[in-house]
């Protein structure tokens, strides 16, 4: 097959079926069908490229489809993959064309398992891998774990997804959190409030991308997501998804042990050889078990052991911790800080759709903006909701934390965004005194006896610390009833406290409390937003109109650590036999790279226990 892009279409030329919101639970067949692709112009569009007669075009499939705003009169850009009748074709095409970047083979973007177990393998004691965290990166580790025959174990802290649900609209409605069951712990990871964007930066050059999205429609998604540039889900429809692959790992000989916590993990000493920080014969320690906490029969048990994924989500800051004190190789790394904004959706819509705004394939607008301050600090926005909701996602008691989240409609009444700083290693606490008080007196009086050496290259734990500061902050400033302290645009950037919301009612629940936001954040990240603000305002007509409010904080931008592996076999290099995986460790952003990340060490796994004699 042939791979076009750059193929380009008038929004007025493609076909429009007017249908009421899709969303789950209400949804009917009808509304899951897609609106037809413009196949006949597309044929025309591509065989002018080629130079060839649209008889020669035996089959034509949409890969990709964009809009492109950048002009008065907005244009659809399609990527298409086709097939003409003989090889020999084919070959001459792509050789005419080998220039054109435009014009390329299409890539075999088919998942293939390195290894399968045999039938009668998974007998032994420790043989079983056990990945921790039910998350997009637990969940396709374990997937294709079990798609290779090695009957995972799961072992997830929080709750089946639909109860998980009831639990974080408790707190939502009733302000009542539940420490085990929340935005951030429960069968499918914080992205399961969240837009359920499904599309990254990432390298992804075997197309394991493409494996999470597949797997997402087989179990209930929108098609749409195959080719849409900028694909999402949203909660409702995740909901099925999760439930869906869970029974798919069941099926194929997995377990999932809800309501189980990992609270310690035991080990020997090992020798294994490892290519960093050089490929030497090295000593290090081996994962043989786990401690498991079972919630629901109040009793704590070991499961022997020997090839744990480290899922974790970048809220286990307890299983962070414990980590820590068995000296797990881990470093600090920067993240960002900030709150959530929003506007009213229509503002959105005019300011990037212009003459086009309400129309039914377009949707609700989003934006991506960025500003380099003059202090140095990068000001963004960050996990942009279009037609959503500004939510309550802590999962510790006195503190607030916001995040942002939208349904697969995305038919709300207002845009919000993370409005976020970029801070790093050097910003975070020193003091031991911080570190007893979030994270206990045995860690403060470790950093109190840390080397002058060690601290120069920072604690580990020191990003964790500085977001329970400002997490705890904002907890007071909301009235310590899990409100938060908001604050409307125009006040902010006059650097005066709001005292009344005005036209813009913001969206989250429990609700906000007005303040000066310049209490709930360090001084050269609400300094950076406040330069910022009018900028944005230039690129997006209204983006600092005085009634957008701007709600606090947010501080779970992506993990303030990083778990090291090795770069070939993705294990610990100082605790073999763990594999750290996905967002909690920092190796992905987000559902859709930390779903491929969940299949790398998978993949990992499953060479480590099968290649072994």
């Amino acid at each position: 097959m042939i791979r076009l892009s750059e193929l380009k279409l008038p929004l007025s030329a493609l076909p429009v079926q007017e249908r009421r919101a899709s969303d789950a639970p209400a949804e009917t067949d009808d509304d899951r069908k897609l609106a037809p692709h413009p196949i006949a112009e597309l044929r025309r569009l591509a065989a002018l490229a080629l130079g060839i007669d649209e008889n020669n075009i035996s089959a034509l499939t949409v890969f990709k489809r964009s809009f492109d705003a950048r002009k008065q009169n907005l244009l659809v850009v399609y990527i298409v993959d086709i097939s003409v009748p003989n090889a020999a074709l084919e070959k001459s095409l792509l050789a005419q064309y080998a220039k054109n970047s435009h014009i390329q083979a299409t890539p075999n973007m088919t998942w293939q398992p390195p290894m399968h177990a045999p039938a009668d393998w998974g007998h032994e004691k420790h043989a079983r891998p056990v990945v921790v965290g039910f998350g997009p990166c637990g969940i396709f580790a374990a997937l294709v774990l079990a798609q290779m025959g090695l009957k995972p174990i799961v072992i997830e802290r929080g709750t089946p997804v639909r109860q998980r649900t009831k639990d974080t609209w408790g707190l939502w409605r009733k302000n009542i959190l539940n420490l085990r069951s929340n935005v951030q712990f429960g069968e499918g990871g914080a992205g399961t409030f969240s837009d359920g964007k499904l599309y990254s930066q990432i390298k992804d050059p075997r197309h394991l991308g493409r494996k999470v999205m597949q797997e997402f429609v087989r179990f209930g998604a929108p098609e749409d997501i195959l080719f849409a540039a900028h694909p999402h889900i949203g909660t409702f429809k995740l909901v099925k998804v999760v439930e869906g692959l869970r029974e798919e790992i069941i099926r194929l000989g997995g377990e999932v042990r809800f309501e189980q916590r990992v609270v310690d993990i035991e080990y020997e000493a090992s020798t294994r050889h490892t290519t960093a920080p050089s490929p030497d014969k090295q000593t290090s320690q081996h994962v043989v078990a786990l401690r498991i906490q079972d919630y629901a029969r109040n009793e704590t048990y070991t499961l022997p052991a020997r090839h744990v994924v480290l899922a974790l989500g970048h809220s286990a800051r307890d299983t962070f911790t414990m980590l820590h004190r068995h000296a797990v190789a881990m470093q600090a790394k920067p993240f960002s800080i900030g709150v959530r904004i929003e506007h009213p959706q229509s503002v959105i819509d005019r300011a990037r759709w212009g003459q086009h705004a309400g129309h039914p394939l377009l949707g609700a607008a989003d934006y991506k903006l960025v500003h380099h301050a003059a202090n140095g600090r990068a000001v963004y926005s960050f996990c942009m909701c279009p037609g959503g909701t500004v939510v309550a996602a802590t999962s510790e008691v006195g503190r607030v934390v916001t995040n942002g989240m939208s349904q697969y409609s995305r038919n709300e009444r207002n845009a919000n965004a993370g409005l976020v700083v970029g801070i790093d290693p050097s910003d975070y606490p020193t003091d031991p005194a911080a570190f007893e008080a979030e994270l206990g007196q045995e860690m403060g009086n470790a950093v109190r006896h840390d080397s002058p050496t060690a601290m120069d290259k920072f604690h580990p734990l020191s990003g964790l610390v500085l977001q329970r500061q400002l997490e705890a902050t904002a907890y007071v400033l909301g009235g310590s009833n899990y409100e938060a302290p908001a604050q409307l645009v125009g006040d902010f950037i006059a650097n005066q406290p709001s005292t009344a919301l005005a036209s813009v009612m913001p969206s989250y629940k429990p609700g906000v409390k007005m303040v000066h936001l310049n209490a709930a954040l360090p001084s050269f990240a609400t300094d950076a937003m406040r330069e910022a603000l009018p900028i944005f305002g230039k690129k997006i007509k209204g983006f600092d109109m005085h009634d957008a409010v701007m709600t606090g904080v947010e501080t779970r931008t992506s993990s303030p650590l990083r778990i090291e592996r090795d770069d070939v076999s993705l294990q610990s290099p100082s605790m073999a036999g763990l594999y750290p995986a996905g967002e909690g460790a920092g190796y992905a952003g987000g559902i859709l790279s930390a779903g491929v990340d969940g299949i790398k060490v998978g993949e990992a796994v499953a060479l480590a226990i099968l290649s072994s004699p």
